[in-house]
């Protein structure tokens, strides 16, 4: 049976310099997530996980006998304050960082990783622009990017609802937002050239009215209707949108919605696309029979009393890289301390497994990941949405090779191209 977190040993760094037998005593590493604020329902279930998990990791002796210690970063606060305590933490002896949810913060978090010389595995945010961009030697990311998730999410709409003729989006106005538009509509316009935009809206991060964007949406009547909005913002649209109807009118396809069932309760109702940004449910259709994911999701509703959302498996993920990045080190250093260069090294082409499939880490340092969408259904025995006729992807079908530019590539693709991916089918 695998293990919840495939990893063996090691979840930390020593100096360069280090000799094989010289251990920390303690094993620090920073986490910065949304504590406070509407995007805090990402980041403090994520908390939540990363300290189940490093509590099993070491209450097992820790990694390579020696304990996790992690300390938390808001990214609400910020991101002046972001960096400066990323920089402070850092300073004052991290051995590596997990950073971080915002897309934004990525993109500035990525080149001062760099420049302060530390791992940093960027477990959440998912802009594509990251190694589209830029080389890093320090920096990883243990998941997909925007690309992956949103050709999924196009793939997904065109298997279920394929005679669609009209479309709008509502998405945050910053970079998620923006990147996310243009990878889903640069997909369509290639796999479906015939389908019209009707409407573009992009409304302030953190609004919390949006009665002017769904005025506008029931004038146009789109058939579907796309936001890749998330937190606070989506709970709020989908809420807004429910009580005056529209949800009833168009099919909302929402990529990041599993992490928000839950919350929204009877305002979603049956038949809506629901992604997940990975192959990531409370109620994996591969994982929900093994022990280990059990034993986990019943640690996590104790601790929480809510069904773990994407973010946890997000999480899982990231300190799974790490345990199997000191892991393959070590085992490459015949069992002894690896060095910094050695953890490095470890990182390219290694794989991993979180709460949901494997993952695996091409040589730019990207995450290849799974991808399920379902439909949303309600009148179970939840007081909430789950999901029915899911479909998982196979990651590596859906991401861009690398060194092509995400737009670029699936600008490439032509009609016809969904009936090759690979798709594993589950009634719920």
């Amino acid at each position: 049976m695998k293990k919840l977190l495939m990893a063996t040993a090691t979840c930390a760094l020593m100096p360069l310099a280090a000799l094989a037998q010289d251990k920390p005593e303690t094993l620090k590493v920073g986490v910065t997530a949304f504590l406070t604020g509407p995007a805090s329902v990402f980041g403090v279930p994520a908390k939540d996980a990363a300290e189940i998990m490093a509590e099993d990791i070491n209450a097992n002796g820790g990694i390579q006998g020696v304990p996790l210690e992690l300390t938390f970063i808001d990214e609400g606060a910020g991101a002046e304050v972001l960096t400066t305590e990323y920089r402070r933490m850092v300073e004052n002896g991290a051995d590596a960082m997990l950073a971080s949810i915002s897309s934004g913060n990525c993109k500035t978090i990525a080149p001062l990783a760099e420049d302060l010389k530390v791992i940093n595995i960027m477990w959440d945010c998912g802009t594509q622009k990251i190694f589209e961009a830029e080389k890093y030697n320090y920096v990883f990311r243990s998941q997909a990017h925007a690309g992956t998730e949103m050709l999924a999410t196009v793939a997904y709409l065109l298997k279920v609802a394929p005679d669609f003729k009209t479309i709008a989006v509502v998405n945050q106005d910053y970079a998620w937002g923006r990147d996310s538009w243009d990878i889903f509509s640069a997909a369509l316009k290639a796999l479906r050239p015939d389908v019209e935009v009707v409407g573009e809206f992009f409304p302030k991060f953190g609004s919390p009215d949006f009665s002017t964007e769904i005025s506008r949406l029931q004038a146009l009547q789109p058939d579907i209707i796309l936001s890749t909005s998330w937190g606070g913002d989506l709970d709020t649209f989908v809420q807004q949108a429910s009580q005056r109807g529209l949800t009833n009118t168009s099919t909302f396809v929402l990529p990041l919605a599993e992490s928000s069932l839950e919350r929204l309760g009877s305002s979603l109702p049956s038949g809506h696309i629901i992604g997940a940004r990975g192959d990531h449910y409370w109620n994996h259709p591969e994982r929900r029979d093994d022990a280990d994911f059990q034993a986990f999701m019943a640690k996590f509703e104790a601790k929480t009393s809510a069904k773990a959302i994407y973010p946890v498996f997000h999480m899982s993920q990231g300190l799974a890289a790490l345990q199997a990045a000191y892991d393959k080190a070590a085992e490459a250093n015949s069992g002894n301390w690896p060095t910094e260069d050695q953890v490095i090294a470890a990182f390219e082409g290694l794989e991993f497994q979180g709460l949901g499939r494997p993952v695996s880490l091409r040589s730019d340092h990207q995450g290849i990941e799974a991808q399920l969408l379902g439909m949303s259904v309600q009148g179970g025995d939840l007081p909430f949405a789950t999901l029915e006729n899911i479909m998982i992807f196979d990651g590596a079908e859906l991401t861009a090779p690398v060194g092509e530019e995400s737009v670029a590539w699936v600008s490439s693709l032509k009609p016809g191209w969904v009936d090759t991916l690979t798709v594993d089918i589950y009634e719920n």
